[in-house]
């Protein structure tokens, strides 16, 4: 299958049955010599039905793929696999230049079923991968990311259901909900099966590589993933409400430097910070009255509600915990600043078994087309 990608080369999906000779040998940045692109990967396992598990969809993101080397290499290359496993190796190319995609790319994790992109050449690639692996009927979906700023280990899900919660929960008792962005391969999946997003810190940690081989060892042991009550105490849910960018006219930097942002030099130790009213989080020198842009789950721009710019500083107006602040340029002028998140409490410890058992400002944020309260 070949598809005319956003890019000048083209990108084309490739499914094996096998791993081809040396693939385990070769780190992300030189996938490329093996792999022309996303490729489908299925091996097959004493539990015939797969764990999906899909790696660098970021160029840059390496550990899903040191993960798996790791636990091939050394556990079952010459071992059977306790259960299937279908591997999507997403963007071969960014990896080459250790990027997390190409200028004239689209980005992978937007393009999946659902999402704007759904209909570009790439989006349909990965519609043909979701109805393949669909009719696997996997036992769950794991997408393996990493953070370029400071970030606890974290999972993420996109349905409150006991059986994703309990899936998160084998990674971290951090657990974020969230329904934006559009067009991720676990929002994507979560329409017909258990499906998490692991945030497993920076690049080239070998903590990161390890919590996640221990992670995929689980679910590969797993019989099921249980549908009982997960305990509000064995983990904290926090919810996305908002997606912070800066705006395209602004021109920011960090730390004491000339520019009409200069962000906090430090930025990124707010991440899963509970921050109080009136934090700064930097200088405002000049440029558009909103250097900042807020948008809700509908893409609603609401700036106003958590930040003001009027006395030279970008305060917040209310409490906030934010997420995946970076000091990356490049990764804040191709994505966000940071994402914006509120914790859910779980009404005098509730064990939730159903979605209409949520508290109603839960349950309205799960709903299709409806706002996060």
């Amino acid at each position: 299958m070949h598809f005319l990608g956003p890019h000048s080369f083209t990108v084309k999906l490739t499914e094996l049955d096998y791993l081809p000779p040396g693939l385990l040998e070769r780190p992300a940045s030189a996938l490329h010599h093996a792999l022309d692109g996303p490729t489908l990967i299925h091996l097959q396992g004493k539990n015939p039905q797969p764990l999906f598990v899909t790696v660098l969809q970021h160029g840059n993101e390496v550990t899903g793929w040191e993960a798996i080397r790791r636990l091939l290499k050394s556990h079952y290359e010459f071992d059977q696999l306790p259960r299937s496993l279908s591997i999507l190796i997403g963007n071969t190319h960014a990896a080459k230049h250790q990027l997390r995609r190409l200028d004239d790319q689209l980005d992978y994790n937007r393009c999946w079923p659902g999402g704007k992109y759904a209909d570009s050449h790439i989006g349909k690639l990965f519609q043909q991968v979701t109805e393949r692996v669909r009719s696997l009927s996997p036992i769950a979906a794991i997408d393996i990311h990493n953070n370029t700023g400071l970030n606890p280990h974290y999972a993420a899900i996109n349905r409150i259901r006991p059986e994703f919660l309990r899936l998160a929960s084998y990674f971290s008792s951090k657990v974020v909900y969230f329904t934006m962005p559009a067009g991720t391969q676990s929002l994507a999946f979560s329409k017909f099966c258990p499906s998490t997003t692991l945030e497993c810190g920076q690049a080239g940690e070998v903590h990161g590589t390890d919590h996640s081989i221990g992670f995929l060892e689980t679910c590969m042991h797993l019989s099921s993933i249980p549908t009982t009550p997960v305990d509000a105490d064995d983990v904290h849910v926090f919810r996305m409400v908002a997606t912070v960018r800066v705006h395209d006219d602004v021109l920011f930097g960090f730390g004491h430097v000339p520019t009409e942002i200069a962000f906090r030099e430090n930025l990124d130790v707010l991440n899963f910070q509970e921050l109080p009213t009136g934090i700064s989080l930097g200088d405002v020198n000049g440029g558009p009255a909103r250097p900042l842009v807020a948008t809700d789950i509908n893409d609603v721009d609401v700036t106003t509600q958590y930040f003001r710019f009027d006395r030279s500083q970008i305060e917040t107006i209310r409490e906030i915990m934010p997420s995946m602040l970076t000091l990356d340029r490049r990764v804040i002028q191709q994505d966000c600043l940071c994402y914006l998140m509120e914790r859910i409490h779980f009404e005098d410890h509730i064990e939730v078994t159903d979605h209409d058992q949520l508290p109603e400002s839960i349950r309205r944020s799960d709903r299709p087309g409806e706002p996060a309260l």
